[in-house]
């Protein structure tokens, strides 16, 4: 995949999973970047658990993309939670 490709998945991963985990999202460059490392974390978290994307192509990359961001985000916020009880 070439750099444009990356911040596209990127941008629509980060913006749904900010979406569907009820937030505002981190702006143009936050919502990419939490895309891109979600999709790390969702190839990553795919390959642990066996299982491969009901999709296949772009839209494959996509969706493992937007749960790698949503677990990714939810392990920010309950790391922000921990913090600010402290």
């Amino acid at each position: 995949m070439d750099l444009l490709t990356w911040l596209i998945v990127g941008l629509i991963a980060g913006v749904l999973a900010s979406l569907v985990m009820g937030g505002t999202g981190y702006g143009l460059i936050g919502d990419i970047i939490i895309g891109i490392v979600g999709a790390f974390v969702g190839g990553w978290l795919f390959t642990k658990l066996g299982v491969s994307s009901p999709f296949g192509g772009l839209a494959g990359v996509i969706f493992v993309a937007f749960i790698g961001a949503v677990v990714l985000l939810f392990i920010l916020r309950l790391i922000r939670r921990s913090t600010t009880k402290a």
